[in-house]
């Protein structure tokens, strides 16, 4: 990490210099606190969506964690949530949080109620309905100043972790006996306890983990090549949606690798904003350089976007703003539970 990311820094103090602005890349996406870098929920932008992308967001709910009783609290937004027609299992995270931090397949009343008791009084926390497909990428959008579409600079396949019995092996042998699943063992043995020693079915594939994030042990593939002018004609269609935003990446799933390359079947978890990366980077057979290149090349970006926005009346904010938001994500990610 240090590697990849010395050279971004470097170029972030030089463009800092060029511009006159250290967080000037921080009005990218103008309408977005920080242009969504760090400490902004999710929810801030999903609420602006519109037309096809309010469509195309799975639908969720944000509730503030109160002094309400954990078991009241729940009941309550148990009977919101429904209404919108998200009932179990049904996915709850944290609103403001990165990198699959904190997710949580919520299967029952009682799970939920752990979830919300983990949170201190006034944090946020978003419920969503469970995606109708199990495949899941990353579409990184960069749309630059006056264009009206913009473009997928990179695209790229999430799979979760798994294994397949054989009806001899426990879950423990068939994890230790994977050559990647085995680096993360503790990680899996914490999150499957109660089967951890007991024998998978023959062909019977168990996910390890929900959430599909690197850090956690699922594997990104580069799929550049599979993007198609249908489907960059439909995420610029549903961008629409969001005409104030230029840079970031959303997290899909979808039916199928034909249907995503016709831009059908797609529906979105969530967008994130400036902080967001090219994913590609982290599949195995992208070399070093390559994943610099692309990092130095997304930054170089922002600053471009940054500095247009800047000509049209928007100021940069603070260094103070940037730090006091970079706490209170800090500070709340102490208190999210284990990723599921």
């Amino acid at each position: 990490m240090q590697i990849m990311y010395a050279p971004v820094a470097i170029q972030w103090i030089l463009l800092a210099i060029r511009h006159r602005s250290i967080t000037v890349p921080l009005l990218a996406n103008p309408k977005l606190r920080l242009s969504g870098m760090v400490g902004v929920g999710k929810s801030e932008l999903m609420s602006q969506a519109q037309d096809i992308c309010q469509e195309a967001i799975l639908t969720w709910n944000l509730h503030i964690v109160s002094t309400l009783p954990f078991k009241q609290q729940a009941q309550n937004w148990l009977e919101k949530i429904k209404a919108l027609d998200i009932d179990f299992p049904f996915v709850c995270k944290p609103d403001i949080g990165c990198r699959g931090s904190g997710v949580k397949l919520i299967r029952t009343f009682e799970q939920f109620q752990g979830v919300i008791a983990a949170y201190p009084i006034g944090a946020a926390l978003i419920a969503q309905k469970l995606a109708s497909y199990e495949h899941e990428a990353g579409v990184f959008y960069v749309k630059m100043p006056n264009q009206d579409k913009g473009k997928i600079v990179s695209l790229t396949f999430k799979h979760s972790p798994s294994v397949t019995g054989d009806g001899t092996k426990t879950l423990k042998q068939l994890v230790t006996q994977d050559s990647r699943a085995r680096d993360l063992l503790h990680l899996y043995q914490d999150k499957h306890l109660e089967i951890w020693n007991e024998i998978i079915p023959k062909n019977h594939k168990l996910t390890l983990l929900f959430s599909a994030s690197h850090c956690q042990g699922a594997v990104f593939t580069d799929a550049r090549s599979e993007i198609t002018p249908e489907l960059s004609e439909s995420i610029n269609n549903i961008m629409q949606g969001l005409p104030e935003f230029h840079y970031g990446r959303l997290d899909v799933k979808f039916s199928s690798i034909d249907q995503l390359k016709k831009g059908k079947t797609i529906e979105i978890i969530e967008i994130n904003g400036a902080s967001s990366e090219s994913i590609h980077i982290w599949d195995k057979n992208t070399s070093l350089i390559e994943a610099i290149k692309a990092l130095l090349w997304q930054y170089r970006t922002l600053f471009t976007l940054g500095a247009y926005q800047r000509t049209k009346g928007y100021k940069p904010p603070g260094i103070k703003k940037f730090f006091k938001h970079w706490r209170i994500e800090k500070n709340l990610a102490k208190h999210y539970p284990d990723t599921d």
